[in-house]
């Protein structure tokens, strides 16, 4: 066993030595908001550019749904993969938006994207084999399959291959014995996506080479030029995992889903009956009442489109003149080694000296991060515009 109780905070006269599952990263992001919130609640003026989190509410029609839930209704325990009318309205999304007929039965919803790859990932993965990640990715892919006994193995993306993975990356993930690759399209951190001829390569390849595909695609719905392809319009036997967080604007609420196929059906169940029993049952009433109100999320959408033109003009002006191509979500990757060789130094002296808060590219990059930031500009437009003015200032005397 190996003994990591020196590093463990509070862990003078533990029994035992602490399991190495434990022994994982931080996510930096969390770290730098609670630094910021700190600064906040002792009077500082803050602007949260660092996580990934909407500034609205959840739409008026799924707070409705949740008032009457909690005046009317018990909530008890729903079923393991979820209420069924929730997972056939998710089915008839998935109809509408991306003409993709899925069958009510391949949903699974899950208590957040987060509890869909932990139930993916053990579905599919034993101890020991090795998934493809991107690099620029979302670092909990890598914590979570860490924690879980399986390898991660980073496909390093670039400029090249425009931030997404490509076929001969999955060629070589083939050759190398790995199990499959996780695609995020748009990406967290960079916002490219992969468009659908690249897409459907991808699939295929993974299919001729007998590889699972898990799609993430929580942030579709948040583009800006070119609509979001789901993986299921290739691939029957993908793995689609989606969330309200995003684009629903419901991310406290804990709520999301998996498309699976069918012979992953039970499997699934048997692991959410046993480690989460059920989705929050209030959560899924709201989700339910969500899907009332895309009308005032396509509203919010083109607020994000907003805060992106603008801050694509007014960044490049400061100097931040290497941003990704950012095709979705509400994140700007951004290219500051001009000013820095550490990425985590600089962003606490912006929060310092400014009150602006960006993730450090080494949350989702370890090799290259140092050299990138990340903006997240899902707040409020006049803060996107005072975040610019102030960034200008900062950097320009530099």
């Amino acid at each position: 066993m190996h003994d990591i109780t020196a590093s463990a905070p509070g862990s003078k006269g533990l029994p035992r030595q602490l399991a190495r599952r434990s022994a994982i990263d931080p996510f930096i992001v969390m770290d730098v908001m609670g630094e910021a919130n700190l600064r906040q609640a002792g009077g500082e003026d803050i602007i949260h550019m660092e996580v990934g989190q909407p500034a609205t509410p959840a739409p008026r029609a799924a707070r409705e749904r949740a008032q009457q839930a909690l005046a009317g209704e018990r909530l008890g325990y729903t079923e393991a993969l979820g209420m069924p009318a929730l997972r056939e309205r998710i089915a008839r999304y998935t109809a509408e938006r991306y003409s993709v007929s899925v069958a009510p039965e391949r949903v699974v919803v899950t208590a957040g994207s987060s509890a869909g790859f932990v139930l993916a990932f053990l579905a599919i993965l034993d101890a020991g084999d090795a998934l493809g990640l991107p690099s620029p990715g979302y670092p909990c892919y890598r914590q979570i399959l860490k924690a879980l006994g399986v390898r991660p193995h980073l496909v390093e993306t670039s400029g090249q291959g425009r931030w997404m993975p490509t076929v001969q990356d999955v060629e070589r993930l083939a050759a190398g014995g790995a199990a499959g690759l996780l695609l995020a399209s748009p990406n967290n951190p960079t916002g490219t996506m992969a468009l659908p001829p690249r897409l459907a390569e991808i699939a295929e390849a993974c299919r001729r080479n007998r590889l699972w595909l898990i799609s993430d695609e929580i942030y579709h719905g948040l583009e800006y030029e070119t609509q979001a392809e789901t993986a299921l319009a290739h691939s029957g036997e993908a793995i689609v995992v989606n969330s309200f967080s995003k684009y629903f604007s419901m991310t406290g609420w804990r709520i999301g889903w998996l498309v699976v196929p069918e012979a992953l059906v039970r499997p699934l169940e048997r692991l959410a009956q046993n480690l989460y029993i059920s989705p929050p049952a209030i959560s899924q009433a709201a989700a339910l009442g969500a899907f009332e109100g895309l009308e005032e999320l396509e509203e919010i959408r083109c607020a994000y489109a907003r805060n992106r033109a603008m801050l694509l003009e007014e960044l490049p002006r400061a100097g931040l003149t290497a941003i990704l191509p950012a095709d979705g979500a509400f994140y700007l990757y951004a290219d500051v080694s001009r000013f820095t060789a550490d990425s985590a130094a600089f962003a606490k002296s912006m929060l310092k000296e400014i009150g602006i808060t960006a993730t450090p590219g080494i949350d989702f990059d370890a090799a290259r991060g140092a050299s990138y930031l990340r903006f997240c500009y899902a707040g409020p437009g006049p803060e996107m515009r005072e975040a610019a003015r102030r960034i200008a200032g900062w950097l320009k005397p530099r």
